[in-house]
């Protein structure tokens, strides 16, 4: 069984603004740039959000066209994709978009949390006084964005903050784990503030592993980021295309 974004808000919000997601999205993916970067985060947000389903062809020289690049860059965002567990490609034939279970998902997260509760609780040991006042900041100033509900500069500023924490850990193999882990799960994670009411839980969140690394609390601060990625791994399971069976 299939169960996308899209069925969600249709669920929620009425089929008005169901098909005003999709169209908006491939509006996206035709003026999205040029860079390898772009093209992946077009595609991706368009698999997630069900503009496209799985078993849908992704053909080089359409893309190519499409994007107005060689098939080079094409091939490479094609490869990443691959990477990410969101296209399935067979030598000699057409890449496709793949079917993301629940339970895939599931797993991905589940490392996710661990990692990032590990980042939370060495930053709270080991931030610089300025990196705690700079991701204090940051925080706060994300709350215009929720108040405006603007979903794509949210996203931007969760990046960021996450990748604060990344940093704030002060150890280099842990952030190479996290950045990894993280860059399969991006178009989910990015996919989760078109939820309803999700900006204002995500801001949240923030505040109280924000205030356990301000106090130094390293066991608070990675138990909220734990069970922060743990709320998001439980809002992106909308977003699996096969519901795992049993």
């Amino acid at each position: 069984m299939t169960f996308r974004l899209s069925q969600y808000i249709c669920m929620h919000s009425g089929n008005t603004q169901i098909e005003s997601v999709k169209q908006v999205r491939r509006k996206e993916i035709i003026r999205a740039g040029t860079t390898v970067e772009q093209m992946v985060r077009a595609i991706a947000d368009m698999i997630v959000t069900g503009v496209m389903s799985p078993g849908d062809k992704l053909d080089e020289t359409s893309l190519a066209v499409r994007f107005d690049v060689s098939r080079t860059p094409v091939r490479e965002a094609l490869r990443q994709l691959c990477a990410m567990g969101l296209v399935g490609r067979e030598p000699n034939r057409s890449a496709v978009v793949t079917n993301v279970s629940e339970r895939y998902l599931h797993s991905m997260f589940e490392a996710m949390a661990e990692l990032e509760a590990i980042c939370a609780r060495l930053s709270a040991q080991r931030m610089a006084i300025d990196e705690r006042h700079a991701l204090e900041a940051a925080h706060r100033a994300s709350m215009q964005l929720v108040r405006r509900g603007a979903e794509e500069d949210y996203a931007a500023h969760n990046t960021d903050f996450h990748t604060r924490l990344y940093r704030g850990a002060h150890n280099d193999h842990v952030y190479d784990l996290v950045t990894q882990t993280r860059a399969r799960l991006a178009p989910f994670r990015r996919a989760q503030f078109r939820l309803p009411g999700r900006l204002a839980k995500s801001y949240e969140e923030h505040d109280v592993i924000v205030t356990a690394i301000m106090r130094a609390d390293a066991i608070g601060a990675g138990q909220a980021a734990y069970s922060h990625v743990s709320i998001v791994s439980d809002a992106s399971t909308v977003f699996a295309s096969v519901k795992d069976e049993g």
